[in-house]
């Protein structure tokens, strides 16, 4: 089974650098012409709009999930081709998670840390076996990378912790590995998260 949906998790804001929002403008762009449906959070601001804009532009589907207290603060993106506003922001992430085949991490800050860490620690625990893409633009990923060779430096988590995700340069290489990966038809029960 290839990867038909594509979580991506990324800043409600565009960052300091435009290298960020040249990186959530082309992932957007590229996966809409890939056929692969973009997941995320439903905002219409920041990366998040731009990688559901740049999807939706190139003609690809995009499916918004967004909690009601956010719906204002986040600006909830009305031109996607589904949103779903829920009543948390864990059951945001619960159907994120079973929308997705994969996972991207674009630039973001500490909601996109949040959901970073969630989503590890629930392929550490086995809940998944869905592929987890760091894209590490302009070296923003590193203090949160280091963050994780040092939990397993100092014995709070096994060297195989560092295998939970793949670390990727740039988009082009993002959407490479997603071309490559081939997952088994078994369904993640997302009702064990």
């Amino acid at each position: 089974m290839s990867v038909a949906a594509v979580a991506v998790f990324c800043g409600s804001r565009f960052g300091a650098r435009p290298a960020f929002q040249e990186a959530a403008r082309e992932m957007g762009q590229r996966l809409g012409e890939a056929g692969m449906r973009l997941v995320y959070g439903g905002g219409d601001v920041g990366l998040m709009g731009t990688v559901a804009d740049a999807t939706l532009a190139a003609g690809g589907k995009v499916s918004g999930v967004i909690p009601t207290f956010l719906e204002a603060r986040e600006v909830m993106h009305q031109g996607v081709t589904d949103l779903t506003v829920t009543d948390s922001m864990h059951s945001r992430k619960q159907l994120m998670f079973a929308r997705a085949d994969a996972f991207v991490v674009l630039p973001g800050g500490l909601g996109t840390f949040d959901e970073t860490m969630e989503i590890l620690t629930w392929r550490q625990l086995k809940l998944h076996d869905k592929p987890i893409f760091i894209v590490n633009v302009a070296g923003w990923a590193d203090p949160m990378l280091g963050m994780l060779r040092a939990a397993v430096e100092n014995g709070f988590a096994e060297s195989a912790a560092l295998d939970l995700f793949e670390v990727v340069p740039d988009v082009a290489t993002t959407m490479a590995r997603l071309g490559a990966v081939v997952r088994s038809p078994v369904v993640d029960d997302a009702s064990r998260l």
